[in-house]
């Protein structure tokens, strides 16, 4: 079975800012969803090789090797084909589609021949809504469009390489489309996928083809010039902008935390999780990452996101939602998929996310720190936004103090955690910031006072005096790495000795070979079975938290070793598996913003060393 699935990390990723697909090595569409990320997917054969659907661009009939890389400065992803009879390159991109949403998407895949001569075929398999909507195939003059009963999917040749398809190869049936062609060098083919195309198909000349790919490069290339990073990481930084700009939903700015739905935190595991939506807190930490990268507009469209939520805001008992989906809508029902099997026989597969409804008192913190770290920038809140914020705050100072469900969305009953905690104490101090800088009218005082009470009660509850540690929850002695922030945000001095304790500890009992992990599942059940990785963000946070601790050099190298796990591409899942691949929804938007923050924090504490 296993076989049959290639690799998390064997996949690169195109979008045009409203979507996305993953393509694996040997030129195989495993994951599109369409017309957006969090709408039912096209191609699934990443959960089900069977049912899920593909689309496949191949040499055939011979021995090859593959190997992926990205034209410089833009997510056009090239797949190479080597053979003992000539090279060959695929060419997968999708032409940015602009703010405004629609329904109507390409994925081009342009084959070309370096040199000598090689066989190819492409097999367009879809399965609409998960598999579960059957299709009509009609065939038109200049292609083929697969219907069901709520998309369509067009399926054309490059109009000038139609002499190229192999005389009787095209084969259509309850399958789907396939066909085989030949290059020789010089020779360029390629097909075309659309959706929910209005009109008939049209077949593109090679020319057409050629100018939406220049058009393309030339978008992304002007894009990420825009960085003003130009530190030691430089291309692994830009990457991780490049895949960050590649879950944006560009019509409202909203961040999914990644694009792909039930990939197994360990395999044959249930911890199979839909990330296809904006969390708060993912998104406030894209704040930090955009505006140290100069992407002053991105960091403003997600703020005005996040200040549409804010005043949505219900006056109940969880006035903010964890997550959304990526128009701001907050229905998010949990559903298995049963026809799956799941990754590897990794089941269930699930879509929509129980935990919308969660109370996670941690995410009033990270939107107050994104909002006063903007408003330092120049990105002022808005009249409204910022009397909705004050009622927020408010709220905060009657319901911190109560049991949550806490950052890692555990399923084993609420908890007085730390890190919630510390998080409310940050959205308290970060409002009082914002309130006393511009004049805003807020109740200060009473603000005050609640962040006091929540500073003295952690350092009195939250540190387990056996353990000279800060613990996950007050009723544990159990370490959690998300506590690896308190320092960086500046609740306690990286020198403190209570600090200093807490990070020896973590360093013997969370860290394996400089990788982190959350916390010990087994020492602090959290409602499911198994087990899990080391947490990438977490492995981050500890680069981190070693630099501001004086420890510059055990920084240096734990982050360097980390960037010896990314995929061939330069992507991160959510986490490491013993093995070293990738696990988890893929490529995922934590790990990436903290890269980028962890290797601009860095890069700022080395240059004062050589001063």
């Amino acid at each position: 079975m296993e076989a049959t699935y290639p690799a998390v990390e064997e996949h690169g990723l195109i979008g045009d800012l409203q979507t996305a697909a993953l393509i694996s090595a040997n030129g195989t569409v495993d994951w599109f969803c369409a017309p957006r990320f969090d709408s039912p997917s096209v191609f699934a054969a990443l959960l089900d090789h069977r049912r899920g659907g593909h689309f496949q661009l191949s040499p055939d009939g011979i021995e090859y090797a593959s190997k992926q890389l990205y034209l410089p400065g833009t997510p056009i992803l090239i797949t190479r084909f080597h053979s003992a009879d000539g090279v060959g390159e695929l060419l997968d991109f999708m032409p940015v589609t602009g703010a405004r949403a629609t329904d109507q998407h390409r994925l081009i895949r342009l084959v070309r021949m370096m040199r000598g001569s090689m066989r190819f075929r492409f097999d367009c398999q879809p399965r609409f809504n998960y598999g579960r909507d059957p299709y009509e195939l009609e065939v038109h003059p200049e292609g083929d469009v697969f219907r069901s009963r709520t998309l369509s999917l067009t399926l054309t040749s490059l109009k000038n390489a139609d002499r190229l398809v192999d005389a009787g190869s095209i084969r259509r049936d309850e399958e789907g489309v396939s066909a085989q062609f030949t290059l020789h060098a010089g020779d360029i083919g390629g097909v075309v996928l659309e959706t929910a195309c209005p009109h008939a198909p049209r077949a593109l000349s090679t020319e057409e083809a050629c100018e939406l790919l220049a058009q393309t490069r030339d978008n992304w290339r002007r894009w990420v010039g825009g960085s003003q990073y130009r530190g030691r990481w430089r291309e692994m930084v830009e990457r991780s902008a490049m895949t960050l700009k590649l879950m944006t939903y560009a019509p409202t700015g909203a961040l999914i935390a990644a694009p792909t739905t039930g990939l197994p935190e360990q395999i044959g595991g249930q911890r199979n999780w839909d990330y296809r939506y904006t969390w708060v807190r993912d998104a406030s930490f894209s704040v930090h990452a955009l505006l140290r990268l100069g992407f002053t507009s991105e960091a403003e469209k997600y703020l005005l996101w996040l200040d549409a939520r804010i005043r949505d805001a219900r006056d109940d008992d969880v006035p903010l939602q964890v997550m959304y989906r990526i128009d701001g809508s907050p229905d998010l029902p949990e559903e298995v998929l049963g026809h799956l099997e799941g990754y590897r026989g990794s089941a269930p597969v699930r879509i929509g996310n129980g935990a919308a409804g969660q109370l996670q008192l941690d995410i009033y913190g990270e939107a107050l720190n994104s909002l006063e770290l903007a408003d330092r920038h120049g990105l002022i809140a808005p009249y409204e936004g910022w009397r909705k914020t004050a009622r927020l705050m408010d709220w905060l100072c009657e319901h911190w103090n109560q049991p949550e469900d806490g950052i890692w969305e555990t399923r084993s009953g609420r908890q007085d955690f730390t890190y919630g905690r510390m998080m409310s104490w940050v959205a308290l101090d970060r409002a009082i910031r914002l309130a006393q800088r511009r004049g805003r009218p807020g109740d200060t005082v009473r603000w005050t006072t609640e962040r006091n009470a929540i500073y003295e009660q952690v350092m009195e509850r939250g540190f387990h005096s056996g353990r000279r540690a800060f613990v996950q929850h007050y009723r544990s002695d159990i370490l959690d790495a998300s506590l690896l922030a308190m320092p960086g945000v500046g609740f306690i001095s990286p020198t403190d000795p209570m600090w200093e304790s807490t990070l020896r500890a973590m360093d013997a009992e969370l860290v394996c070979d400089s990788l982190v992990y959350r916390y010990d599942p087994n020492a602090s059940p959290d409602g499911l079975a198994g087990t899990e990785g080391t947490f990438n963000m977490c492995t981050f946070w500890y680069v981190q938290a070693l630099a501001l601790a004086g420890r510059i050099d055990d920084a240096r190298l734990t982050f360097e070793k980390m960037l010896t796990y990314s995929s061939p591409l330069g992507r991160y899942s959510e986490e490491i598996a013993p093995t070293g691949e990738q696990i988890g929804n893929f490529p995922q938007a934590f790990s990436h913003l903290s890269l980028i923050s962890t290797a601009a924090h860095l890069d700022d504490l080395l240059n004062d060393e050589q001063r």
